[in-house]
């Protein structure tokens, strides 16, 4: 089962990288992976089923009511987002001929879209702790020292993340201060990915820092 989650967890991460390059891989590769996505996603809560029968029960510190928001936000944002995407289709949904609220859908739809990204890459952060202590257990000796250097890459990541993420716009397209996305078709796909994965490490370390300091505050 634990293979299964980290497969499913790996194919929606690789899936969500594709779909931020929209117009570099074509209206319809971009509607077959938003489809994959929603398929991985809804996979993703079966096999975490067990988390959402326990929200009424025990007591909610601040950990937790961080992480649950996420989660209930992420799906809101996730559903939003395939309903727009339906709205919008233009090859696989173009059957259901839907031709009311087509603006308003593309501008939930750009609005989603990386509100998903930050969200998943935010509670990917949050799960980020338990990976981490888990590997500590594993390793003796210089296990500090590869701690260490582990943190010098996370903060570097983090901090090119800034930057790309001042680059590449992202405020201006969470905010709708622009209403279309532009992608330069002319750049190489490796630099537009290695921008958005430093993006996703930028909010995974402040995610997974977020966390370790919900769970050593006095409100546990």
């Amino acid at each position: 089962m634990k293979k299964l989650r980290m497969t499913v967890n790996i194919a929606m991460t690789a899936v969500l990288l594709g779909l931020m390059a929209y117009s570099l891989i074509g209206t319809l590769t971009h509607e077959i992976l938003g489809t994959l996505m929603f398929l991985l996603f809804t996979v993703h809560h079966i096999l975490n089923r067990k988390w959402f029968g326990a929200l009424p029960k025990g007591r909610y510190n601040s950990f937790r009511i961080a992480q649950t928001t996420l989660v209930i936000m992420l799906i809101v944002s996730v559903l939003a987002s395939a309903v727009s995407g339906i709205i919008l289709s233009e090859h696989l949904f173009r059957f259901l001929r839907i031709s009311s609220g087509a603006w308003a859908a593309r501008s939930v739809h750009m609005v989603c879209a990386y509100l998903n990204y930050i969200l998943m890459s935010l509670h990917l952060g949050f799960h980020w702790n338990a990976m981490i202590s888990s590997m500590s257990k594993n390793h003796t000796g210089k296990s500090d020292t590869k701690q260490w250097i582990m943190r010098v890459i996370s903060i570097a990541i983090a901090a090119y993340g800034v930057y790309a993420f001042y680059k590449r716009q992202i405020g201006e397209y969470l905010f709708l201060q622009t209403h279309f996305v532009f992608l330069d078709p002319t750049e190489p796909l490796i630099f537009f990915f290695a921008d958005y994965l430093a993006i996703m490490g930028l909010f995974v370390f402040i995610g997974h820092y977020l966390a370790k300091l919900l769970k050593k505050t006095g409100t546990n």
